[in-house]
């Protein structure tokens, strides 16, 4: 069975892929019938891409795709917390606001500590290979390792 398309035509000329309406050949955005809605739709879709950018630039968050950039979300959110009035719920808010924070921290660091440990084993697997005496245990190597970086 073929899936059925919308009989319009987008601006490009092209043959609009999307389904359409219940007993209209048309989808949601060419339906004359929706076109003041369909217009709505796009003003405000329009108005929460103009507010997102707006609120990146003000607040100074570019994403939350690293630790850093989750550390400067939490910030703002705590201190537009702060800014609220001291109340239980508030109180709460800032609690989990330091507890996200302090995984956050926890993360950034096992990260850290997780490349240092490859750059050991990397560094190791070659000594390894150019050795000709045996090595001592593995334990005994990261406990060297830990007390001379970390």
């Amino acid at each position: 069975m073929a899936s059925r398309t919308c009989s319009a035509r987008t601006a490009a000329g092209e043959p609009c892929r999307a389904t359409p309406r219940r007993d209209v050949p048309f989808c949601f955005a060419h339906d004359p019938d929706s076109a003041p809605e369909a217009a709505e739709a796009r003003r405000l879709g329009g108005l929460r891409r103009r507010k997102e950018t707006t609120l990146a630039i003000a607040y100074e968050v570019t994403g939350i795709r690293t630790n850093e950039e989750l550390e400067r979300l939490l910030t703002v959110a705590a201190m537009e917390t702060l800014a609220l009035d001291n109340t239980p719920a508030r109180s709460r808010v800032l609690t989990e606001i330091v507890r996200t924070a302090l995984k956050v921290r926890e993360s950034a660091q096992l990260e850290e500590r997780i490349a240092a440990l490859e750059a050991w084993a990397r560094r190791a697997e070659i000594e390894d290979s150019q050795r000709t005496r045996p090595r001592r245990s593995l334990f005994e190597d990261a406990t060297k390792f830990e007390e001379e970086n970390l």
